[in-house]
């Protein structure tokens, strides 16, 4: 049953539940959520093989990079999505992300992958049971959903 929407951006009252969960995310997840981002960046150029490979090795090598300086896979982050939009809390801080400046959660194979205006967030599958999965492809739905109209 699609959701109805609001606008660009905006989910709507009728969305999925609250999904909420920590994660503690280790390099070789990392490391495949963004080859595969990359991947799909990428390839949408359509610029050669030989090229698209030295790109995406590239960009995949600069995230693992910044991944291990940021000691990214020290921190746990606690996530709470809902209508309002994502809170993402660590012992770094908060951040804050509103429903308008998610562009699109893709699906990849070890997770979703939220597309913001300014970087992603990698959801890992295994921090989410299978009915928090169902809600989080509904969100990515009601997101998809305004840029159809």
């Amino acid at each position: 049953m699609p959701l109805p929407t609001l606008g660009p951006g905006l989910v709507p009252a009728s969305a999925p539940e609250t999904v909420q969960f920590s994660v503690r995310y280790a390099l070789p997840e990392y490391v495949s959520f963004m080859w595969q981002h990359a991947g799909y960046i990428i390839r949408r150029r359509r610029i050669g093989t030989l090229a698209t490979f030295w790109m995406q090795t590239k960009s995949t090598s600069s995230a693992a990079l910044h991944f291990v300086a940021q000691g990214r896979s020290r921190h746990t982050y606690e996530f709470t999505i809902d209508t309002h939009g994502i809170v993402r809390a660590s012992r770094s801080g908060v951040t804050l992300v509103p429903w308008g400046d998610v562009c699109s959660i893709r699906r990849y194979s070890r997770g979703f992958m939220m597309v913001l205006k300014r970087g992603t967030l990698p959801i890992p599958f295994r921090c989410l049971s299978h009915a928090q999965g169902e809600s989080m492809a509904r969100f990515g739905e009601s997101v998809r959903a305004p840029a159809r109209l």
